[in-house]
């Protein structure tokens, strides 16, 4: 199986074909196309070497029931926050002794392999055991029995979970088969952010970045600071994409055909039948978990595209996505967990490929560490700023300006930075 160095067909879906600009016209958005020089291999000489580890994915929604089990077999109430603790420490542990995985399928068997409907049924697996989760925690926040800090650290843990589901989300949302959507809008109400739906797939594959871009995050930017830009941004952003979009196609607005109405809609039935059913006292714990999820989500996509920047062409467009616009991570646990999330740059490149064809590139640039471990950099801004910088002014060949660079620090890293003309004058 061999890496690769150049980009293959890419397929643009409608949905990506446009997007709204901040006057609310529509502007087109293409990727750029790959070639690929893999030797011929059939499906039946080739094998999937995470073919079952995929299944490893479901594990992640069992994370109530895990740290039931261990308080129930300790009596320690420390074991609530189970889920904090695997994904911050158990699986960035995990990713350092798993080591990387950069093979990638041989073009020959990437059309066998995306129709094959195993991998699907990985993803949808996940739903079930998700909300029977947050089922069985609502049954303990309503019951009664549990302290104060033992509800709070139920509620990291169904946040962890939920947060994660988002990724599964992501991978469903992306695709055209009308079943895989509407589970992707099911994975997303228990947060409340049904509003990704539509802001990820109409706006942010278009604006990936670019300073225009809500859920890009610039150098300099911080961690705390990039999160309320993009929670409000991508909030306006989805909104006027899918209002816009309903105008042209001559429909109304305010309509439960609306992506993100009838996406807020799901939440809102979904708390309030768990209310009905197990009080209205798990409501306060509802709303931290879909906090905790979706700031986890946000934090994962402040680590994509840190600093990264497409470059504008004479005309004044910007130049077509390519794997050098996404950070990217080969680690093997944390890839199988998350569907192969951190193989980012070629899901920029061909949104609509399935998560287990995805592919490693040369020429992207890497995180030094995979997602759990990066999210324990970017909640310390001198930390990932030390970390991370020098990485993002290498790639781009000592040339700083080249970067997605936050307005009120530019002058700033500019100075620090000095790209080479400057220095050498």
């Amino acid at each position: 199986m061999s890496k690769h160095t150049a980009y293959d067909d890419a397929y643009v879906s409608e949905d990506l074909e446009h997007a709204l600009g901040e006057d609310g016209d529509t502007g087109t958005h293409r990727h750029a196309e790959f070639t690929s020089d893999d030797v011929d291999v059939t499906p039946a000489t080739w094998k999937d070497g995470k073919r079952y580890a995929w299944l490893l994915g479901i594990f992640v929604p069992t994370f109530p029931f895990l740290a039931w089990g261990l308080v129930e077999l300790t009596g320690w109430d420390l074991f609530w926050f189970t889920g904090v603790g695997l994904i911050f420490v158990i699986f960035p542990s995990l990713d350092y002794l798993g080591g990387f995985d950069d093979t990638n399928p041989p073009a020959s068997v990437m059309a066998w392999l995306e129709q094959d409907r195993y991998y699907r049924w990985c993803t949808y697996l996940f739903l079930p055991v998700q909300f029977a989760g947050l089922i069985f925690s609502c049954w303990k926040w309503g019951s009664g029995e549990l302290s104060t800090v033992a509800e709070f650290g139920l509620a990291t843990t169904v946040g962890m979970v939920n947060g994660i589901a988002i990724a599964t989300a992501h991978e469903l949302g992306h695709k055209r088969e009308s079943v895989e959507r509407w589970l992707s809008k099911i994975a997303l109400a228990p947060t409340g952010y049904g509003h990704f739906f539509v802001e990820h797939n109409r706006g942010h594959h278009v604006r990936v970045s670019t300073p225009e871009d809500p859920a890009s995050s610039r150098m300099g930017e911080s961690f705390w600071r990039f999160l309320p830009r993009t929670v409000a941004g991508s909030f306006t952003s989805a909104w006027k994409i899918e209002a816009a979009h309903r105008r042209r196609a001559g429909k109304a607005v305010w309509s439960i055909g609306n992506d993100n109405l009838g996406s807020w809609l799901m939440s809102v039935v979904l708390f309030a039948g768990l209310c009905v059913v197990f009080g209205i006292e798990i409501l306060p714990w509802l709303l931290v978990q879909a906090v905790l999820g979706f700031s986890l989500l946000e934090v994962v996509n402040y680590l994509e595209h840190y600093g990264l920047a497409r470059q504008k062409r004479p005309d004044g467009k910007y130049e077509l996505t390519t794997p050098q616009h996404s950070w990217n991570a080969n680690n093997t646990v944390s890839n199988v967990l998350l569907y192969h999330l951190q193989r980012h740059s070629d899901h920029h490149a061909n949104p609509l490929r399935r998560y287990q064809a995805l592919r490693h590139f040369d020429e992207s640039p890497q995180l030094p560490t995979g997602y759990a471990g990066m999210i324990l950099l970017a909640v310390l801004p001198p930390v990932w700023f030390r970390v991370m910088d020098r990485r993002l002014v290498e790639h781009y060949g000592g040339d700083v300006t080249k970067a997605n660079i936050m307005p009120s620090k530019r002058e700033k890293l500019l100075a620090r930075w000095q790209p080479p003309a400057a220095s050498g004058a």
